[in-house]
């Protein structure tokens, strides 16, 4: 099994990061609905919430976005700074980073549900952690570099499939990537709402699943250093 994800590791990335772009429907489901209409990966959404809110219609929340924008900015340093100097691809260093990441959503889960009507303050911390969690999957998907997958958004997927079509003159490169992101993140989100329905942690643990299954398997598909030494002649 090893060898065969390791013969053809474009399509093992690809397989992986799709699997993260579901997990991140699930989580932004549940944050939506569950964390007072906040984001936690689709930063996109909170802008937009945020100056939405500033006016004061429709009594949108402010702190909430603010929160999961500034942990999403954290996660996302933390993940640049730490893969800076290496190359693209998986390394050991992106299998801590994405453990860490199932660690935080594990332990988010473990609140909400201990704490089945979190004061604010805990919600908040929660909005959060999410949203710092989903800032570091996103810093290290875009140093595994799978085009059209970033895991946390699908607005230039979308741009992308249009663009690249035949009505956009080139043909449909790439399309069905991009058209995977596109429905698997929506799957995300109906599965995460359908999951809310029984407890807002349990989703949490489902994303935690799914990135702790993603991380053991980048992690034993990943080259050895003798076929990158092979691979490079040295």
């Amino acid at each position: 099994m090893r060898d065969a994800l390791r013969r053809d590791i474009a399509r093992t990335h690809l397989g992986l990061m799709l699997a993260l772009t579901f997990s991140t429907g699930v989580i932004d489901a549940v944050g939506y609905l569950g964390l007072d209409r906040v984001f936690t990966g689709n930063m996109t959404g909170n802008v937009v919430i945020l100056g939405m809110a500033l006016t004061g219609v429709d009594g949108l929340p402010v702190l909430g976005p603010v929160l999961a924008l500034v942990g999403f900015l954290l996660g996302a340093a933390v993940g640049g700074r730490t893969l800076r100097t290496f190359d693209a691809g998986w390394s050991h260093k992106t299998t801590v980073l994405f453990s860490i990441v199932s660690a935080v959503l594990v332990a988010s889960a473990i609140t909400a549900a201990v704490e089945s009507e979190p004061p604010h303050v805990l919600t908040f911390a929660i909005t959060t952690a999410l949203g710092a969690a989903m800032g570091l999957q996103a810093a290290v998907a875009r140093h595994i570099a799978v085009k059209d997958v970033t895991t946390v958004v699908v607005t230039s997927t979308i741009t992308g499939l249009a663009a690249d079509s035949f009505a956009g003159g080139e043909g449909l490169n790439f399309w069905k990537r991009r058209m995977g992101a596109i429905l698997l993140i929506g799957a995300g989100a109906c599965a995460g709402a359908l999951l809310l329905q029984v407890d807002i942690a349990v989703g949490m643990l489902a994303s935690a699943l799914i990135t702790v299954v993603v991380t053991i398997v980048g992690h034993v598909s990943r080259p050895k250093p003798g076929d990158l030494a092979e691979a490079t002649g040295l």
